[in-house]
C-alpha cells in the first residue's frame, strides 16, 4: 500500500502541472499544447501503474485516468470559460472520483462491496446534485443581473427549486445505500431495518 501511495503522489505530481501551470486567456496554440501535455503526463503515469499487479494496479490506471480526464476538463474551462464549463469539471470530478472508489470496492466481497459500491454512487450523486444546482442558480442569477426586479424574484425561486432537487437526490441516493445495508439481515430483521430506512429518508 506504500508502495502504491507513493505512485498516487507520483501521479498528482504529474497531473498537477498540466492542470495549474497555464493561466486563463490562453491562445489556440497554448490550449492545443496544454492538452498534449495532460497527454503526455497521463502516459507518465500510467507506466508507472506498470509495477503493479492486480486491484492495486486497478486503482493506479483509474487514478491516472481521472486526473487527466479532469486537468482536461479545468483546461479547457480555462480556455472557454463559462458555468457549464465549470459545471462539467465538477461531472468530470464526481465521475473520476467515482470511477476510483469502484476500484477500491473490488478488494472487498458479498454486501459489503455491494455497499461499498452504493456509497460510492451516492457520494458522486451528491457531487453533480451540487454542480447542477450550482449551475442553475448561476443561470438564474445572471438572468435577474439583466432584468427586472420580478426577475429576481423569479431567479430566487429558481434557487430555492435548485437546492431542493440536490437535497432530493442526495436523500435518494442514501435511502439507496442504507437498503443494500439492510441485507446482511433476513427475515424480520431486514424488513425492520428497511421500514426504518424509509422513514429515516421520508421515502412513500
Amino acid at each position: 500500500m506504500n508502495k502504491l501511495h507513493m505512485n498516487a503522489v507520483a501521479i498528482a505530481t504529474f497531473l498537477a502541472f498540466s492542470a495549474g501551470a497555464m493561466a486563463q486567456g490562453m491562445t489556440k496554440d497554448e490550449h492545443k499544447a496544454g492538452h498534449e501535455r495532460i497527454a503526455a503526463d497521463y502516459a507518465a503515469a500510467k507506466a508507472q501503474c506498470a509495477s503493479l499487479s492486480g486491484n492495486p494496479n486497478d486503482i493506479c490506471e483509474a487514478q491516472a485516468k481521472g486526473k487527466a480526464k479532469v486537468a482536461r476538463a479545468e483546461l479547457d474551462a480555462r480556455y472557454m470559460p463559462s458555468a457549464k464549463a465549470q459545471h462539467e469539471v465538477r461531472v468530470v470530478k464526481a465521475e473520476a472520483d467515482l470511477a476510483v472508489a469502484k476500484e477500491r470496492c473490488d478488494d472487498m466481497g458479498g454486501n459489503a462491496k455491494d455497499v461499498c459500491l452504493k456509497e460510492a454512487k451516492a457520494v458522486e450523486t451528491a457531487a453533480k446534485a451540487d454542480a447542477k444546482a450550482q449551475m442553475k442558480t448561476s443561470d438564474a442569477n445572471a438572468a435577474a443581473n439583466e432584468t427586472s426586479a420580478a426577475a429576481h424574484a423569479k431567479a430566487g425561486n429558481q434557487t430555492a427549486d435548485a437546492r431542493k432537487e440536490a437535497t432530493d437526490d442526495k436523500l435518494d441516493a442514501q435511502h439507496e445505500v442504507a437498503k443494500q445495508q439492510c441485507d446482511t439481515f433476513a427475515g424480520g430483521a431486514k424488513d425492520a431495518c428497511l421500514d426504518q430506512a424509509k422513514a429515516r429518508f421520508a421515502k412513500p
